[in-house]
């Protein structure tokens, strides 16, 4: 009996690595060539740190881009707070130019003219206020008959500043609705 048994051994041996062989064989099909393997995967990882890489310099223009912002209007908030007073300050400049020569008139006018240098010099610019409306720059708040072409800026209540290529307030005007005449045409 042992001899039977002594046999049956070497039948499961062979099987168990002939198992083991089909196993390993199928595990290397697919890997058919580990160079084209290795290519693709570099390749991969090449347009992966491509991507990164481009990614990144996107977000360093883009920082760069909103740091000069933050530097070219960081006034912005100050000047907007500041318009009210400049404001006062020139309904009281028309209060004393009734009176040029006195010495309150002269001196709020140099106080004027340094306020206009410190706003040249924040890059803040008076929005022009004549010629034809324009609802980017002026805010109507009222219209009025007049000789003068529909549309055209009659009046300035109230200056408009922008901070460099930003509006920092519209100006408030009263805008021509044209002759009284052809108002009348057009709406009968």
């Amino acid at each position: 009996m042992q001899a039977d048994a002594e046999p049956s051994k070497p039948e499961t041996n062979p099987a168990e690595p002939a198992e083991v062989d089909v196993t390993s064989d199928a595990q290397t099909a697919p890997e058919l060539d580990p160079w084209e393997q290795l290519e693709a995967e570099a390749a991969k990882w090449k347009e992966v740190s491509l991507r990164t890489a481009a990614e990144m310099d996107n977000l360093r223009k883009r920082t760069a881009r909103d740091r000069e912002d933050a530097i070219r209007y960081a006034n912005q908030r100050l000047l907007e707070d500041l318009l009210p007073v400049i404001d006062n300050f020139e309904m009281g400049m028309q209060a004393a130019a009734q009176d040029q020569k006195s010495m309150i008139f002269i001196g709020m006018d140099m106080v004027r003219r340094q306020l206009n240098d410190f706003l040249a010099g924040q890059g803040v610019e008076e929005i022009p206020a004549t010629g034809k409306f324009d609802p980017n720059l002026h805010d109507a708040v009222s219209q009025e008959e007049s000789p003068t072409e529909e549309g055209e800026i009659l009046r300035v209540t109230r200056r408009g500043f922008r901070l460099r290529d930003r509006l920092l307030r519209p100006a408030s005007v009263v805008v021509s609705k044209g002759p009284a005449g052809s108002n009348e045409g057009g709406e009968a």
